[in-house]
């Protein structure tokens, strides 16, 4: 039986290499040199994809990596018409937490998986739906104390204090963690025969 390909992970992400890593799966890591693209006119769907893309290209174009299965992923905060990315400043971060706030979202986050030597790409798009609590000020305040939102889609995260904010969620939670576990190990054992060690 023929040896699995090399993984790599195209992100800086220490979220979304813990969820492969507790997966089972062994990969090493590449943070991708790209300035992700920013338009507001480009639907989020199409946005997430197209950044993913990009991130993943980046990777798997080194000779090197030719062979490896390079997957890459972006995450962005839907609020009505409003795109959430990561904030700029705490007060940018303060601003995002206030306009979620008693409010429900979407957090999309888009996957592209590459293997540039056998011209296998494989993407894929999540979307779950997220409740806020009402929360005052203060809350608000203290929940930005106990975490950096500084990395994050929206300025916050569910594996981060969740409970603290979120009312309730509809879909994956590891999706607005940022990698949507299910349809990745699927996609894995699918398309590139990679799947978990242990």
């Amino acid at each position: 039986m023929a040896a699995s390909p090399r993984l790599i992970l195209a992100s800086g992400s220490p979220r979304r290499s813990d969820l492969l890593r507790e997966a089972g799966f062994s990969f090493e890591t590449i943070k991708p040199e790209v300035e992700e693209i920013e338009d507001d006119a480009v639907p989020v769907h199409d946005l997430t994809a197209m950044n993913a893309r990009l991130k993943a290209d980046a990777v798997a174009r080194d000779r090197d990596r030719e062979d490896a299965v390079v997957l890459a992923a972006d995450t962005l905060v839907l609020l009505g018409d409003t795109v959430l990315g990561k904030p700029t400043d705490r007060p940018d971060a303060a601003r995002m937490l206030a306009e979620l706030n008693g409010r429900t979202h979407q957090v999309f986050t888009a996957v592209a998986i590459v293997r540039r030597s056998h011209e296998l790409v494989c993407e894929l798009s999540v979307a779950t739906e997220v409740v806020f609590k009402n929360l005052t000020d203060r809350e608000m305040a203290e929940y930005h104390d106990r975490i950096d939102p500084m990395d994050k889609a929206g300025a916050y995260g569910a594996q981060d204090h969740g409970e603290l904010i979120v009312e309730k969620m509809s879909g994956s939670m590891t999706n607005v963690i940022g990698l949507p576990m299910d349809e990745v190990v699927a996609a894995l054992a699918a398309w590139f025969g990679i799947t978990p060690e242990t």
